[in-house]
């Protein structure tokens, strides 16, 4: 999926993945040691992985999403937050309503676990995935802005 690259040439790589293989399954590995230890409390960092797998184990689609809670700060309310770092459905899946089931499954995980609210972020160039996630419910919290400066300087 070259979207990022299309929309941001300057800034994306070529025909690439956030993640390469090894890495995913180093993060799938990371969590499940995290998972079998006694957990983590409110104020700590913790990493969750959702997959979606077929009946012979081919992984469909994967979020990684980040606790991004906040807990005794000068300005913000002691809030829980769960990031969607990552959210990918297999190119071929796709238009199948694995993305939606993906994100209703973390909106679920993030009310059974007493979040205030889930957070992620879509590149303004990515029209389809802010016009999937609006239609999911979701609303801009913040705007990151940019002023591109003459190069070389």
């Amino acid at each position: 999926d070259m979207v990022h690259h299309n929309g941001r040439p300057d800034i994306f790589k070529g025909p690439t993945t956030k993640y390469t293989r090894d890495e995913l399954i180093n993060m799938i590995n990371e969590d499940s040691k995290q998972d079998s230890k006694n957990g983590t409390s409110y104020g700590e960092s913790k990493n969750t992985i959702f997959v979606i797998t077929d009946s012979d184990e081919s992984v469909l689609g994967h979020a990684f999403c980040i606790d991004k809670s906040v807990k005794d700060d000068n300005l913000l309310e002691d809030i829980k937050t769960l990031y969607i770092d990552d959210i990918c459905i297999d190119e071929n899946m796709r238009n199948q309503s694995l993305g939606e089931f993906l994100y209703k499954y973390i909106i679920d995980y993030a009310k059974q676990h007493s979040y205030y609210n889930v957070t992620l972020n879509v590149w303004s160039c990515n029209e389809g995935a802010m016009k999937f996630y609006e239609k999911l419910g979701m609303k801009p919290q913040k705007v990151g802005m940019e002023k591109i400066l003459d190069y070389p300087f």
